[in-house]
């Protein structure tokens, strides 16, 4: 599953409130829990641990702002982090790739 923004994922506006960020996570956690969706199992876990990610980065005040700042560089592929290869730069850092370990979309069991 490609990368998509964390806002996309809970169906919320950037300007979203803490109350309006709880309400649609908990909407869309009842729509996609695995347990609700038996016959599609597979996208259901895929979907749902996506939007935990997405509300875990999103609730979380210093989490969100840093997403914020960094956001289009992520969904381009990269890390957010200056010297990403991905923004068409050489990184002389390679712990600088291994960015892309740390998001729930780096693994798939």
């Amino acid at each position: 599953m490609a990368l998509r923004c964390h806002y996309v994922v809970l169906g919320v506006e950037r300007t979203a409130t803490d109350d309006e960020l709880k309400k649609a996570y908990r909407k869309q956690a009842l729509l996609w829990h695995p347990d609700r969706n038996l016959d599609s199992r597979e996208e259901a876990e895929a979907r749902f641990k996506e939007l935990q990610g997405a509300h875990a980065v999103l609730a979380d005040p210093h989490e969100r702002s840093w997403y914020d700042q960094h956001r289009d560089a992520i969904l381009r592929g990269g890390s957010g982090v200056a010297g990403d290869a991905a923004d068409g730069s050489e990184s002389a850092d390679p712990a600088s790739h291994l960015w892309f370990y740390f998001t729930a979309a780096a693994y798939s069991g």
